[in-house]
């Protein structure tokens, strides 16, 4: 049950609009843009319910660096980052936010994927020295914007017991950033994460520290072209939601799918990319994510997260065809409404091909004048 469910306006996120489900937490409290607004100034909290993956024991880091996608070994205490589970296909299956308290590593993910990630890395210990535990059931985690938390001043039964700090401002070391960097809207992305107890959670909710939903907490991730693993799909490699930004180290040692994100980045073009889409809001209507993306009537792409943002308004994240022209205007349905969206290219159709290999002809090929 959500902390804050006893808050005026309390409307919950959950399918079943039942805020005693496990994990239920608020939509929006009766005023998403408000809320929103007051989320990215950094006045106001958000409950995202993630879930949450623990590991322990000496191995941790080393053993998380060499099956999964990014630079783990030696990540000093406190410092924030990401990586991914691919497939050997170099798909994304998991994602995770990783911090390291120096005797655990604290792994933030989707709350319906919790139990899959930890299902995976413990079919994977073997005789390594960890342990691997979801305990999305333990704790809450409240997120919020810029350095200091609005509950600072709030007296806590516990502090939190882990906090991540989201790189997503920069390119991270080993990275690589796709999308054009000068006026990058990720740049003021200063997201923070605590991991809390229960009690702590109720302390927060009974304060009147000002709260937000998770509607204003999408439409701000949105409008900062931050992926999430909700963005991808069965198809998804990490080039094409711009994710090597943060969660790819691409010059650590091999994991699996390692060959897929190299020859990609190195050789290749990635087959999708993702583009933000400025909706036409004259209807009122915001088409749901999984909205198939048209160009005169022929899909080119899905619809991956939506929101009404307090100064975009209607925005979008759509994976579309590489080859797409980004200058056409595109279509999506929505309660029987066409809606018109323009793109905003994040992932260039060029993006790839970094070493600049020629290509060479094909053997017996002719030459047609």
């Amino acid at each position: 049950m959500s902390a804050f469910a006893a808050r005026d306006g309390f409307v919950s996120a959950s399918a079943s609009d039942d805020a005693s489900d496990d994990g239920a937490v608020a939509a929006h409290f009766g005023n998403p843009i408000g809320e929103q607004r007051l989320l990215a100034r950094g006045r106001a909290v958000v409950e995202l319910g993630t879930g949450v993956v623990t590991v322990t024991g000496p191995d941790r880091l080393s053993w998380l660096n060499s099956i999964t996608s990014q630079q783990l070994t030696g990540l000093p205490a406190g410092v924030g980052t990401e990586t991914l589970v691919l497939d050997q296909a170099g798909r994304v299956e998991h994602a995770a936010r990783v911090v390291d308290d120096g005797s655990t590593v604290w792994l933030l993910t989707e709350r319906a994927d919790a139990a899959p990630l930890a299902g995976w890395l413990d079919s994977m210990r073997f005789m390594l020295r960890v342990e691997v535990a979801d305990r999305s059931a333990e704790f809450a985690t409240i997120g919020w914007f810029g350095e200091v938390a609005p509950f600072a001043s709030v007296d806590l039964p516990e502090p939190p017991v882990a906090e991540w700090v989201d790189p997503w401002a920069a390119v991270t070391p080993g990275g690589w950033g796709y999308a054009a960097q000068e006026a990058h809207p990720g740049s003021d992305w200063t997201l923070r994460i605590a991991v809390v107890t229960p009690g702590t959670a109720d302390a927060i909710a009974a304060s009147e520290v000002p709260v937000a939903g998770l509607l204003a907490h999408e439409a701000l991730r949105i409008a900062a072209w931050r992926p999430t693993l909700s963005d991808a799909d069965d198809r998804t490699i990490p080039h094409e939601l711009d994710w090597l930004r943060s969660a790819v180290h691409l010059t650590k040692g091999c994991y699996r799918g390692q060959e897929t994100v190299a020859k990609v980045h190195n050789l290749g073009h990635p087959p999708r990319r993702v583009v933000q889409l400025h909706l036409d809001g004259s209807d009122a209507v915001l088409p749901a994510p999984g909205t198939p993306v048209l160009l005169d009537d022929q899909q080119v792409g899905r619809l991956a997260a939506s929101a009404v943002h307090h100064e975009l308004g209607p925005i979008g994240l759509a994976v579309v065809k590489r080859s797409l022209d980004p200058t056409v205007t595109l279509t999506l349905e929505a309660d029987g409404v066409v809606v018109t969206a323009a793109q905003e290219t994040i992932v260039p159709p060029g993006a790839g091909a970094t070493a600049n290999v020629p290509r060479l002809p094909r053997l017996g090929a002719v030459k047609r004048s």
